[in-house]
């Protein structure tokens, strides 16, 4: 089991002061499964209220306004997490049991098509049917699409945007982890596996000791169901396991942006960033 405390601070600096904004965030860990919620709260700067809700995909979203003019939106999610392992895996479902699987409910449905960020090239399909051809169980096909595409896509910033889809990924061999994602997941559904974008925090170091704190990052993933939902990291060729922190699922990245929102005033705006993550047991 770990305990983390997380401090993300994101916002927007403007050119000019900004009359009005009108935002939603997603920033706030999941609570339930293997994370337990401690504390979590949200620091909006100017101050203004704010009205929470629970979205379709059960991602806790906060909604608020500021009506004042202001040079700068700053928005700050402090969370205190345990993590702690995952059980171990039950039966998994025949390749035909997971056909009837994926149609019997809406979410399930939704997990298994393509959207516009996650239809994956003809190459990436073309593997994942190489993979599924072998005639492994459902969750070693999945592990082995995934650690295929995350062998092949090289981590670079900067070369991608956070509007960039997964064909747009793969024709650079470049990206970030929500380029991967996306990747995974399009391969994942293409042969048949319903598969999920999953957005949250990771603490970068394993080693690093209890009440040091070190620049985290906001992250992305997958979950596939074989039975059960099973999550893995393919940026770092990894399970999801006691250093991640699960703060929404999606059908892709904009079902779980950390910020969005509209404004009026200037058109020139920066987005800032930074996750401190501190491990406290």
């Amino acid at each position: 089991m770990s305990r983390l405390r997380i401090v993300h601070r994101t916002g927007f600096a403007y050119e000019e002061a900004a009359t009005a904004s009108y935002n939603e965030a997603r920033m706030l860990p999941y609570s339930g499964g293997e994370q337990f919620v401690m504390h979590a709260a949200l620091d909006i700067r100017p101050g203004a209220t704010q009205h929470a809700y629970l979205d379709y995909w059960g991602t806790r979203v906060s909604t608020f306004e500021v009506l004042t003019p202001h040079r700068e939106l700053s928005v700050t999610a402090t969370s205190v997490v345990e993590v702690r392992p995952v059980p171990g895996r039950g039966p998994e479902p025949t390749w035909d049991e997971l056909a009837a699987i994926r149609v019997s409910s809406v979410p399930f449905v939704e997990f298994s098509t393509q959207t516009v960020a996650t239809e994956p090239p003809d190459e990436v399909a073309a593997l994942a049917a190489e993979i599924a051809a072998e005639g492994m169980p459902v969750g070693e096909t999945a592990l082995e699409i995934s650690r295929a595409i995350g062998d092949a896509v090289e981590y670079v910033t900067g070369v991608t945007a956070v509007n960039s889809t997964a064909r747009e990924a793969w024709s650079e061999r470049k990206g970030v982890c929500q380029d991967m994602a996306h990747l995974v997941v399009g391969a994942l559904r293409s042969v048949g596996i319903p598969a999920r974008y999953v957005s949250g925090y990771l603490h970068p170091d394993r080693e690093a000791p209890v009440g040091v704190t070190v620049a985290g990052e906001s992250h992305a993933w997958v979950e596939w169901f074989s039975g059960a939902w099973r999550g893995y990291d393919p940026t770092n060729l990894a399970e999801a396991g006691e250093l991640h922190v699960l703060v929404g699922r999606g059908r892709d990245y904009t079902d779980v942006a950390p910020l969005r929102g509209v404004y009026a005033g200037p058109s020139a705006s920066e987005l800032f960033v930074t996750v401190e993550v501190t491990r406290e047991a």
